[in-house]
């Protein structure tokens, strides 16, 4: 009984391996060589940097409207810069509502119509405006955050780059670029490696579940192909006629090989592919409390601002911002060149680190849970991080000891809470990011170490699945 349950079982392990997996070698194929191209071509995204270098600076002259304030608070986020020329004050509240307020009196603000979209979108990429598109989304705008700017402005610029620039219809900004170069390198590189078709993406359940059951079938046709492999190879005193350990030869002993070599590797990337969506949503963390939040950043009264003194201190700033986290007010001054300079919004006088402030309003925020340590951080850790880059440093890393074992790492100038990680989110970034991106501080600060690596295990990979797929081509003929 136990030797017939057990030829079932192998005969089931190679007929999963075997159908499933003619399918999925195709798939494996796409993932390998498209995450390559993913490796120097990202996805398209406006970075900060980039946002800042195509910014108007502040018209401070024209500031006479004091900052909208809800009872002399701060609301979440609070942002002065230029809207076409005018200055305006770009308000988040706590209820998740973003506004616009214009910071000189009398001022009509514009609507966003076709010719304010390409005066904006040409000002910020420096070029003539070819044409003016106005849709609902499309590949580069498919995500979930940019439904607050729909509908968008699409503009093409007159530049050699072919560049595309998005303006909202809400703010009247710049919310996305793309260039000739990203575009076509996207199609063959995120786009099918995310499963990211706008006619998919646009509906998150939809793709989620896709992404679901795709990468499952996937997974078992890998590691039955694993266990195949095991089972066939044989060492010691066991080995097969002429002392070889695989009984193979041809495309079965580049497939088995390779499949040995790459099989731990391709299970673990196609199981944190299929974690990426957080099946069941065992990874989702916990938002850290409003209320808390409210009170850690919201002092009894912010001071009134100098808008004559502000000419001077802030003169070529881009973007002004108001904050009063760790009750410190404060003005932080961005510039095109990416430079940051915080002043205290009372004096105007410099602003130095707090980092007392900053712990005691945190152990105010977190007042039923101690709070375990405190650490400054001068280079990256694993879960403050940057790929190829270095995150902002220094900051500091608070670790409490409530239920969900909540690590907040702030910013020590501003006292801004820049990234909250708990128990499950750190796990996920185990499970996740390190599994598929090998996105280790000592890899990815050290290129081409880490190209290296996903190179290496993407050609095995992408040996093991070619070779399945002809495999499975010569089995379909027969």
């Amino acid at each position: 009984m136990r030797l017939a349950l057990g030829k079932t079982a192998r005969r089931w392990l190679y007929l999963v391996h075997r159908w499933i997996g003619i399918a999925s070698c195709l798939l494996f194929t796409m993932w390998f060589l498209s995450g390559l191209v993913m490796l120097y071509v990202p996805y398209p995204a406006l970075s900060q940097a980039e946002t800042l270098a195509g910014g108007e600076a502040i018209d401070w002259a024209a500031v006479n409207v004091p900052p909208p304030l809800d009872g002399g608070r701060l609301p979440q986020g609070l942002l002065l810069e230029m809207r076409d020329g005018t200055p305006v004050w770009r308000v988040t509240g706590w209820n998740g509502m973003h506004t616009t307020v214009a910071a000189s009196r009398g001022t009509v603000l514009r609507p966003v119509d076709a010719l304010y979209a390409g005066r904006i979108a040409g000002r910020f990429g420096n070029a003539p405006t070819q044409y003016v598109e106005r849709l609902t989304r499309d590949q580069w705008t498919v995500a979930g955050g940019f439904d607050r700017h729909r509908p968008l402005w699409k503009v093409a610029l007159a530049d050699a780059s072919g560049t595309e620039a998005y303006v909202s219809s809400t703010t009247g900004t710049v919310v996305q670029v793309t260039t000739r170069r990203e575009r076509f390198w996207n199609w063959l590189g995120s786009v099918p490696h995310w499963l990211y078709p706008t006619v998919l993406r646009q509906d998150q359940t939809a793709w989620r579940q896709v992404v679901l059951w795709v990468s499952g079938p996937c997974i078992a046709a890998a590691v039955a192909g694993m266990w195949i492999g095991i089972l066939r190879t044989r060492i010691g005193v066991r080995r097969f006629k002429g002392g070889r350990m695989t009984p193979y030869n041809g495309w079965m002993l580049w497939h088995h090989v390779a499949g040995l070599v790459g099989g731990v590797f391709l299970i673990a990337w196609i199981f944190s592919g299929w974690l990426s969506v957080d099946p069941g949503h065992l990874f989702r963390g916990t938002k850290p409390d409003e209320a808390a939040m409210r009170i850690y950043q919201a002092s009894d009264q912010m001071p009134g601002m100098a808008f004559d003194r502000l000419r001077v201190a802030g003169a070529g700033a881009v973007e002004a911002e108001l904050t009063d986290h760790a009750r410190t007010p404060l003005i932080v001054l961005s510039y095109h060149d990416g430079r940051r300079i915080v002043l205290r919004a009372a004096t105007l006088a410099p602003s130095r680190a707090a980092e007392t402030a900053i712990v005691t309003a945190a152990r105010q925020m977190e007042s039923s849970a101690p709070l375990l340590s405190v650490d400054r951080l001068t280079a990256p850790d694993t879960y403050w991080y940057a790929v190829a880059e270095l995150p902002r440093l220094p900051v500091l890393r608070l670790r409490f000891a409530d239920p969900a074992q909540t690590w907040c790492y702030v910013d020590p100038a501003t006292g801004q809470i820049l990234k909250t990680v708990d128990a499950r989110q750190r796990a996920y970034r185990w499970a996740f990011d390190l599994l598929h991106k090998w996105d280790l501080n000592t890899l990815t600060l050290h290129r081409p170490a880490w190209d290296g690596l996903i190179w290496l295990f993407s050609i095995v990979g992408t040996v093991t699945s070619i070779s399945g797929i002809w495999l499975g081509w010569k089995r379909l003929r027969r």
